[in-house]
């Protein structure tokens, strides 16, 4: 047995997960190279291809054939053998049948024997970078952990494990300061394979970051009850995820938001502070609008799914909380919705002449009345909480809550 050879075939299957067959059939392959090395060619100044190399599976002992073809008479030495000499060595041989030949591998010169070692290397390390690559690729649109080098650039250099990923500048969140040796989650962009191993980019600053962090710390999004539809994220200030729950004993708000706070307030903790705000989905576009615009209230949404627009009136105390610290509120609502949404305050929506047309015509004036009645008493409910002056937009009050 070629204990040895045994040895470092166990070790190279268990530290690099690469394949004893692969590793076989790489010596086998170097073993007929320099067999076509030591030998060249034949007597007609072809390169000879009648060797043949054995490892035994199970005792990792070698061997290495040359297949002579049985003929009359020999006319190629380095190929054919005759008769009579193949009944020497079997007595059942005929014409036409092929007898393998032992060749003794330890008279290989130095230089052959160098050239087949090299041979098994290279295909050691393609296969290793193969295997890593294989790895790599299956974790393609996942998160990882992973500890950051060192700064090549503007870029970063992030280990993953077993490599090296690259974090490149438009990846990172602005304003994010990462130390060496830090711990951090990140989102694998792309895997690609290269001659030097696979290239892996990565992300800080991807919606799915989000998601699958939610994933990790929420059970219901691992297991599929709550569904996230929709994420809209500015990376470094704030996220907007709509979730939606395919039970209805779960509440898919609830358990992504976990007691006090504790499953968001882990995804927050991960990305540095990030605000993240948690609305339920909902297939009505103007309910679903309504939802984006949290935590700001709103009056009316008139929705035109056709068109992919929404004219959207809320209080006038609550505008620039609508809007958002430039506009962000807005413009991440409207990427959550997939709507190009125009909001304006009552007052504005009530000075242009037309702008609640289509939304409700004279048969359902009594309902609008008395929807608007409702949220008069709503507002008088407000001031009484509260005091007149918060419901007043000239206050600032509603800049102050937006911060």
């Amino acid at each position: 047995m070629n204990t040895e050879l045994k040895m470092a075939l166990d070790l190279l299957e268990k530290e690099k997960d690469i394949s004893r067959e692969v590793i076989l059939e790489a010596i086998e392959s170097s073993l007929v190279a320099a067999c076509k090395a030591h030998f060249g060619k034949d007597s007609a100044g072809h390169e000879r291809e009648n060797f043949r190399a054995e490892v035994d599976r199970e005792t990792c002992d070698f061997h290495v054939y040359e297949e002579l073809t049985v003929v009359e008479e020999v006319e190629n030495e380095e190929t054919e053998i005759s008769l009579v000499d193949a009944k020497m060595i079997d007595s059942g041989y005929e014409v036409g049948d092929v007898v393998s030949r032992e060749v003794q591998s330890k008279d290989f010169g130095r230089i052959t024997t160098q050239n087949a070692r090299n041979v098994i290397l290279q295909k050691i390390r393609e296969e290793e970078r193969r295997v890593l690559y294989d790895q790599y690729y299956a974790k393609e649109k996942d998160i990882v952990t992973g500890v950051v080098q060192r700064r090549m650039g503007k870029n970063i250099s992030v280990n993953i494990g077993k490599v090296d990923a690259i974090l490149n500048e438009n990846e990172m969140v602005k304003g994010e300061n990462l130390r060496p040796t830090e711990r951090i989650k990140v989102y694998i962009l792309e895997v690609r394979e290269t001659t030097r191993g696979p290239r892996v980019l990565v992300s800080r600053t991807h919606p799915e970051l989000v998601k699958r962090l939610f994933e990790s710390e929420v059970t219901e999004v691992r297991d599929g009850v709550v569904e996230i539809r929709s994420i809209a994220r500015e990376a470094g200030s704030r996220t907007k995820i709509a979730v939606w729950s395919n039970d209805p004993n779960v509440d898919a708000v609830g358990a992504c938001v976990g007691l006090n706070g504790s499953r968001v307030n882990s995804v927050v903790s991960e990305l540095r502070g990030e605000k993240i705000d948690i609305i339920n989905w909902n297939e009505n576009p103007a309910l679903m609008i309504e939802n984006a615009l949290s935590p700001a209230k709103v009056v009316v949404v008139l929705a035109d799914p056709e068109e992919r627009t929404a004219k959207v009136v809320v209080p006038d105390y609550q505008l620039s909380l609508a809007i958002g610290k430039e506009g962000q509120n807005a413009r991440l609502a409207a990427r959550l919705t997939g709507y190009k949404i125009d909001i304006k305050s009552e007052s504005q929506a009530n000075a242009i002449e037309g702008f609640y047309e289509g939304f409700y015509d004279d048969d359902d004036e009594d309902e609008y009345d008395e929807y608007d009645d409702e949220y008069g008493a709503y507002e008088e409910d407000y001031a009484e909480d509260y005091g007149e002056d918060y419901a007043a937009p000239e206050t600032g009050y509603a800049e102050e809550e937006q911060e």
